[in-house]
């Protein structure tokens, strides 16, 4: 009888360990929007030394190929932007189109938001070298408030074979940065950590709502793509933020890899006005509610006024 126990023993660890091998792992790929510089910096922190960071921090960590989105103008008047550039493609990033002038579709007619698009394409020929470059993301993740508008732009973008770089994860990272400089610029150490606290707090709530969005949407969780921003706390929490993600039992991916995963193929087919992670239209398309969320943004906009 003890040999048959240990034999069904066995058996029932056996069929854990293939039932937990055959469990899906947790992806996630990083993405960086405004290439070269966004946001506020500390004092006598370069926008070169910003992206020199988060680039030293991703081979450090062994991040692959990360893409990073351009908007050309910023170029115009910063002597070091073409640098940046070319520090990013030489560690092994990549670069993609997030418009030549930053500009809110919901503002701009379709007319002028496909010449800013276009007015982009030389700069990316220019730096991204042999790469692939038609990958576009949209300021604000504003992808049309009507379905027409949104039709046009998808049919403008096929057109131009650039593919749509989706985001799935999304904290607003870009919140941090600024009450961060000014709090670096006030030596308010004091206050510095409790941004480091609250943007790890922040990062960790929308982990879970995005993924239990994708449970209830796709019934499973689905290669995930973080939207980040090339900021001087962005360039501060990323080892910090890496680790919360492996913590968390995420292991890294390519966007093109991610976004091959057929999720990324459906098409809620409606205007969407304020837009959002591609979680957010579906879930409003199938009239499913959002997950109760909320961010400090009273408390941040207050810090080291």
């Amino acid at each position: 009888m003890r040999g048959i126990s240990v034999a069904l023993g066995i058996l029932v660890l056996s069929a854990f360990v293939v039932s937990k091998a055959q469990q899906p792992k947790l992806q996630v790929a990083l993405t960086f929007d405004d290439l070269p510089a966004t946001g506020e910096a500390p004092p006598d922190i370069t926008r070169a030394q910003i992206v020199q960071s988060i680039v030293a921090t991703l081979k450090v960590e062994r991040i692959p190929p990360v893409y990073g989105f351009i908007n050309a103008h910023t170029l115009e008047g910063m002597s070091d932007g073409g640098i940046i550039l070319q520090l990013w493609t030489a560690s092994g990033n990549l670069l993609g189109s997030h418009t030549y002038s930053h500009p809110d579709l919901e503002a701009t007619s379709v007319a002028d938001y496909k010449i800013d698009i276009l007015k982009n394409e030389p700069a990316l020929k220019q730096y991204a070298g042999n790469a692939d470059w038609h990958y576009f993301r949209y300021p604000f993740l504003h992808e049309g408030e009507t379905l027409e508008k949104r039709q046009d732009i998808q049919a403008f973008l096929r057109e131009h074979r650039y593919k749509t770089a989706e985001v799935s994860l999304d904290f607003e990272d870009y919140l941090w940065n600024d009450p961060y400089a000014r709090c670096v610029a006030k030596q308010r150490m004091d206050k510095v950590n409790a941004l480091h606290d609250s943007y790890l707090a922040a990062a960790d709530q929308y982990i879970d709502i995005y993924r239990s969005l994708s449970q209830r949407l796709y019934g499973r969780d689905i290669p995930y793509v973080l939207l980040l921003h090339v900021t001087a706390f962005d360039a501060k929490m990323l080892p910090d933020l890496i680790v919360q993600l492996r913590e968390r039992g995420f292991t890294f991916t390519t966007l093109p890899e991610a976004l091959s995963d057929p999720a990324y193929a459906i098409d809620p087919a409606i205007g969407y006005p304020g837009g959002g992670p591609v979680q957010e239209a579906l879930a409003v398309s199938r009239k499913l509610p959002f997950p109760p969320a909320a961010k400090p943004n009273e408390w941040l906009e207050k810090t080291c006024r």
